[in-house]
């Protein structure tokens, strides 16, 4: 494992650790060379079915990019990193165990909507409002006004 501080190949593993999903493993390593101490996560490679954007396009199943949308949704929000690498492997082991070959866009976008619904409340608005692409304000208080009908009706 090649240091990100000094480009060293020589590095030892200080503690190791499982993910609770089972297939991650954290390990955390020190450089020989400068001593420095960074982590790595070990992954089971799985086949990832292609996603087929709007406009037709494949391209690979890409984890980053859900990442990336859910913490953009999340910032500033009372939810934990964990959370949202749990949220991230929980979609792409949805879709893997589907044995689909391709998945579109939507279809994955939808799952992360739904999912965020529960994870934190104004996470999925932010998320959805991007996503689903609100034509107007109506839109945005409808999809609103559904959230708050649901939270009178769970006593939440």
């Amino acid at each position: 494992m090649r240091c990100p501080y000094c480009g060293s190949d020589q590095s030892k593993v200080m503690d190791s650790r499982f993910r609770k999903e089972g297939n991650v493993i954290r390990r955390r390593r020190e450089c020989l060379k400068c001593e420095r101490r960074f982590t790595t996560y070990e992954r089971i490679e799985e086949i990832l079915p292609h996603v087929v954007k709007k406009d037709g396009r494949r391209e690979p199943f890409d984890r980053q990019k859900i990442y990336a949308g859910i913490s953009r949704a999340c910032e500033k929000l009372s939810v934990s990193i964990d959370q949202m690498e749990d949220l991230v492997s929980e979609v792409e082991r949805h879709f893997s165990e589907q044995g689909d070959r391709e998945i579109s866009s939507r279809d994955i976008g939808e799952y992360v909507v739904s999912r965020l619904k529960y994870l934190h409340p104004v996470a999925y608005v932010r998320f959805a409002s991007v996503y689903r692409s609100f034509k107007d304000v109506d839109a945005f208080m409808a999809e609103l006004k559904e959230i708050l009908d649901e939270r009178k009706s769970s006593g939440a």
